[in-house]
């Protein structure tokens, strides 16, 4: 069973565009259904983390609006920060799921017990993930909560937190 959920930004939350104003602002795009998904995974009592390589306070930003408490921005070894929070949390490997679009995320989703990667992301990380319907920004996120709620049998109290 999934307990955990580790979030990759870039490419995966949002579609890997990196706008910038003339005074070098920093802007991003988010899909409102992948945060829906994420606030409601986490008031069903999963834990959401987000593992990026870039900084970024937009980042920041999203993960306080969306109550994630675990981020990690800046990292160069995914799998090494995905594997100290697992033992914080005390989990194996089987109970985390984690989606990647590029290669800095491909030892992850060789690690995790669930690997997803959006329609549009790398080459090497379909080869190792399940390939999901939707591309980075679009939705994806939440395509692959939708699947991990499925498959943990928890896909009807998602459901009845609305109906």
């Amino acid at each position: 069973m999934i307990r955990l959920v580790i979030l990759d930004v870039d490419g995966c939350l949002s579609d890997g565009k990196i706008s910038y104003t003339e005074s070098g602002v920093e802007s991003k795009n988010f899909n409102v259904r992948d945060g829906f998904g994420i606030k409601m995974i986490a008031k069903m009592g999963y834990t959401v983390a987000i593992i990026t390589g870039r900084n970024s306070p937009i980042v920041a930003h999203r993960a306080k609006e969306l109550d994630i408490s675990y981020v990690y921005q800046g990292v160069k070894d995914k799998l090494a920060v995905a594997q100290a929070l697992c033992v914080e949390l005390n989990l194996l490997p089987h109970e985390v799921a984690a989606i990647g679009d590029d290669l800095n995320d491909c030892r992850l989703l060789q690690w995790v017990g669930r690997a997803f990667t959006p329609a549009d992301g790398s080459r090497h990380t379909k080869s190792i993930a399940q390939i999901l319907t939707l591309c980075g920004g679009d939705g994806c996120v939440r395509e692959m909560i939708e699947i991990v709620l499925e498959e943990n049998g928890d896909q009807e109290r998602f459901i009845n937190f609305w109906m």
